[in-house]
């Protein structure tokens, strides 16, 4: 089959840049031709954080909906022009929307992804596939995470191995996968969410480059154990998370004013690499791949490393565009009417073809 070329976009938990890959795809591969990260204005981001941590209005949602919209919109636009693309040389866009509130437990269960697909699609001119989420937990699943069954797409079938790889993608939260004889994937928790958070309120800066402010503290390791106390840290999967729990409210409970602001950062780098060192140790795996925001954080790199002595840890080239490269995999899936093969990794009932097309 010919390859076709499809956009995707991301805008992760930590809200520090929309990502957008366009990509060259088939049924064998899935290739990065270009990219970029395009800004987060602060004041949609801060708007975001007080809409997910605080009460807000159905007027607020919706416009922040279109607003979403218009931005990503504009991202896809600029890789367009900075690559000279034609938008009808692109099949789709695969849009994963901007999480507002994940919710995967309870009597309802849902996931709310903003940035409104009608809108992307009429100021693009590309047709776009959005709504991934909603359709793998109608059939009982977390939902989340999806990036699993990507990386399984990239590097292939393990099965007939008795080794094991692992990649871990580091955001706001943090997922693992595991290649082996049956895929495996879930929210480890934490990734970089904390930290930003903690950083922009006291630097005034969106994160902690290469971790240096975390270096420079020491763990309070009462207030680590006390987190890793929570109970998300020990369900079993499936599971998935985000911001809606781990966020400032839940940071602060264990908070007092005598701390040193450096020590508590150090100590959410900790806590972010104790709890993912915590799940790849289950499975031992000879090589943990990474990948995301949180793989250019040098100190966490080198504290996973020292947790994990066994284990070969290295950083993944274009680490920072798997996930929107996920999205542009997803549209192609959908756009073929392919199933995702997500059942054990999410704990869903069977396998969908999952996402919604708008023209």
């Amino acid at each position: 089959m010919n390859k076709e070329h499809y956009i995707g976009i991301m805008s992760g938990t930590s809200m520090d840049g929309v990502d957008v890959v366009l990509c060259e795809i088939d049924k064998q591969s899935c290739l990065l031709k270009a990219s970029l990260e395009y800004p987060f204005p602060s004041d949609l981001k801060d708007e975001m954080h007080s809409m997910i941590s605080g009460e807000c209005t159905l007027a607020e949602v919706g416009t922040v909906d279109v607003r979403l919209a218009i931005l990503f919109s504009d991202a896809v636009n600029t890789l367009l022009e900075q690559e000279h693309i034609d938008p009808q040389s692109i099949k789709a866009i695969g849009s994963h929307g901007q999480t507002l509130w994940h919710e995967p437990e309870g009597m309802y269960p849902f996931s709310m992804q903003l940035g409104d697909p009608s809108t992307i699609t009429v100021r693009t001119g590309i047709k776009v596939v959005a709504d991934f989420r909603q359709k793998d937990m109608a059939l009982g699943g977390q939902g989340a995470p999806f990036a699993p069954a990507f990386h399984a797409f990239l590097f292939g079938n393990t099965e007939a191995t008795e080794s094991y790889v692992s990649i871990l993608n580091m955001g706001g939260m943090a997922n693992i996968t595991v290649l082996g004889k049956t895929l495996l994937g879930y929210d480890t928790g934490p990734g970089n969410v904390l930290m930003d958070m903690w950083i922009a309120e006291h630097k005034d800066v969106t994160y902690d480059r290469n971790g240096e402010w975390a270096r420079s503290g020491e763990v309070i390791y009462p207030l680590l154990e006390a987190m890793l106390e929570d109970p998300y840290f020990s369900q079993p999967y499936p599971k998935s998370t985000g911001r809606e729990k781990f966020n400032k409210s839940w940071l602060e409970k264990g908070l007092n004013p005598t701390l040193q602001p450096q020590d508590i950062q150090r100590t959410l780098l900790e806590l972010t690499a104790i709890s993912i060192s915590n799940e790849v140790l289950k499975f031992n795996p000879d090589l943990l791949m990474l990948c995301g925001g949180g793989a250019k954080n040098s100190f966490l790199v080198e504290r996973l490393a020292a947790l994990m002595p066994n284990i070969q840890v290295g950083v993944m080239e274009n680490a920072d565009t798997l996930e929107a490269m996920t999205f542009a995999w997803l549209a192609y899936k959908r756009l073929h009417n392919e199933h995702v093969d997500l059942k054990d990794v999410t704990g869903a009932r069977r396998n969908a073809v999952l996402g919604g097309v708008y023209v």
